[in-house]
């Protein structure tokens, strides 16, 4: 069975096309700049490459070059859509109406659509790569979503709701969300399976460390709080974003450069965190080089992430009674190891010890960091957002 997975962003659309039967990856590739242009780049199992300009005025006319490469030239994989048995969508946010897989309606893509003020720049986009994909795909071919946020809708109210009037959250839906919940429901069974358990066994802390960065208390299988929290600004800094800040510093700094709510947004989205603090870059490995050559602004965002990091450990073992493992994952958390030393070093307390000789040797596989006599054990999970993606796509049209 073969599965396409999509991914849309505002002026993005990610694909990869999977066989089911074992897994596989047959094509994969990215539609950008759309509404500025165009580009794809697109690249087969076997090595085969397209990478041109296109015009892509809307997710539409992507959505048309991507069935086109697949179907048709030098690097395509099928003959045509109708050997596809479905499609799988990631959609950021699900607020409290998605709680799991849904199998795609028009009345479904309204609701992703209305729920675009809670995530003005990823549900709209999402929506409108949904209704391009339902008129260019067979109507025969389902379409299915999964949400980011549903993984942490087993947050209880005391870990959602925030200390603004009762009356924000009835009229406002003003609660922490979550996000990156498809990255930590694959991880953590993926550690489970590696460590030979049940999983609703353990107590995993599992972090999410990229250009965007979320950590997640896992009991049981099941996410009981997270650091991300009504948008994914909020926690740990990260590449552009502030990550926490005290709301009265926000008011006092767009006040003093003179910013209405939008401008403040964009300046602790996109212009914060790692470059904001630094002035180098937003790119953790731009900062970790930086900071080896004396560059004291960049230490210093390094040192931040990984205080933080300790900090959400530490707590999220108090709120789970204990912590079995700790996991890494995403772009910086399977990649640097220096993040993974700092965020383990000084961690006796608690049980935590890793061998630093294997750590530096461990870049984005499957592997247990912690030494022998380690209580907690620390693990490197690589994410395969996609693949889980694909795994709930065809559970759920396998039902149908």
């Amino acid at each position: 069975m073969l599965i396409l997975v999509v991914n849309a962003g505002s002026s993005s659309l990610k694909y990869q096309l999977l066989n089911m039967d074992d897994e596989s990856v047959i094509a994969k590739g990215n539609c950008d700049r759309i509404g500025i242009g165009g580009h794809i780049a697109h690249k087969t199992h076997d090595g085969r490459t397209v990478d041109m300009d296109c015009d892509f005025p809307t997710h539409t006319e992507a959505f048309e070059k991507l069935v086109e490469v697949l179907t048709t030239g030098d690097a395509s994989v099928i003959k045509s859509m109708d050997e596809i048995s479905a499609v799988g969508h990631r959609i950021v946010q699900g607020a409290e109406i998605f709680d799991k897989t849904t199998l795609v309606t028009d009345e479904v893509i309204q609701q992703i659509d209305d729920l675009q003020d809670l995530a003005p720049v990823h549900n709209h986009p999402h929506a409108l790569a949904l209704w391009a994909c339902k008129k260019v795909l067979p109507e025969n071919v389902p379409q299915v979503v999964v949400f980011d946020t549903a993984f942490h809708q087993t947050l209880s109210e005391k870990a959602y709701m925030f200390g603004l009037p009762y009356e924000d959250y009835e009229k406002y839906h003003v609660r922490k969300y979550g996000f990156h919940g498809t990255s930590h429901r694959f991880v953590s069974a993926a550690l489970a399976e590696a460590m030979g358990k049940d999983i609703k066994d353990l107590k995993i802390v599992s972090c999410h460390l990229g250009n965007g960065s979320s950590i997640t208390a896992v009991q049981g299988g099941k996410s009981i709080d997270t650091s991300m929290g009504f948008t994914p600004l909020d926690g740990v800094v990260m590449g552009t974003r502030t990550g926490s800040v005290d709301p009265s510093a926000v008011t006092f700094v767009a006040e003093k450069h003179g910013f209405n709510t939008k401008q403040m947004s964009d300046y602790m989205n996109k212009k914060s965190g790692f470059l904001g603090v630094s002035g180098v870059s937003s790119d953790n490995r731009d900062i970790s080089g930086a900071a080896a050559h004396g560059d004291k602004r960049a230490k210093l965002v390094s040192e931040m992430l990984i205080y933080e990091i300790k900090k959400y450990i530490g707590s999220y073992a108090a709120a789970m009674n204990g912590v079995d493992a700790v996991l890494f994952t995403g772009g910086i958390g399977e990649n640097a190891s220096e993040v993974r030393e700092g965020v383990c070093a000084d961690m006796d307390f608690f049980g935590i010890k890793i061998d630093n000789e294997l750590n530096k040797t461990i870049h984005g596989e499957l592997k247990k960091i912690s030494t022998a006599d380690s209580k907690v054990e620390v693990w490197v999970v690589p994410t395969n957002e996609e693949l889980l993606i694909a795994r709930d796509t065809l559970e759920l049209v396998s039902k149908k």
